[in-house]
């Protein structure tokens, strides 16, 4: 049976696909390097597999590369920025991954505020992805509450308002957030 859709919600070796590739994320941030995530797709690839999840994986590990090239021309550090890359190159899930481990540790504010953007990440995961517009909404709700109500504890320079309408209107095309953003190759 040939799979013509990736999913990882229904699928488990595209479910293994992503979370493998996704779960590198944070040790090529930590080095600066795709090392690792070239390392966990070869091994993907070596596992029989249909198209699609090779064009999954390819498509992951440019994107992957271009948040690497992003990230070190501009010599960001937190979390909270390389989250911002991910999120311009429509890589939600990944930035559920990285705000996730700063999201631990955090208290208060800031931690709601963490929380808020994984629930904003998941919102576009949940739309696009899964195709749950129920569940999106939801979501999406969670986290524009979130955010509203904890203002002071959002970065500044971040554009709080424009993500504001687009969680509350359930608005399928996600807003860049990096100021200003980068050009992004193919997206």
């Amino acid at each position: 049976m040939v799979t013509t859709q990736f999913n990882p919600f229904e699928e488990r070796l595209a479910r293994d696909i992503r979370n493998g590739l996704s779960g590198a994320v944070l040790q090529i941030f930590a080095e600066m390097d795709i090392q690792p995530a070239l390392k966990i797709a070869k091994h993907l690839l070596d596992i029989p597999h249909d198209p699609v999840h090779a064009k999954y994986i390819h498509d992951r590990l440019s994107r992957y590369e271009q948040a690497l090239q992003i990230i070190d021309k501009e010599r960001l550090v937190t979390a909270w920025d390389k989250a911002l890359v991910l999120w311009d190159l429509k890589l939600f899930f990944e930035v559920h991954e990285v705000l996730e481990h700063t999201w631990l540790q955090a208290t208060g504010a800031e931690k709601l505020v963490l929380q808020a953007m994984i629930r904003a990440a998941g919102m576009y995961i949940k739309l696009h992805d899964q195709k749950n517009e129920t569940g999106a909404r939801k979501m999406a709700t969670k986290a524009a509450d979130a955010l509203e109500a904890n203002r002071e504890a959002v970065p500044p320079n971040f554009p709080l308002d424009l993500l504001l309408v687009k969680l509350r209107n359930v608005d399928p095309s996600p807003p860049l957030l990096r100021s200003p953003p980068p050009f992004v190759q193919g997206l």
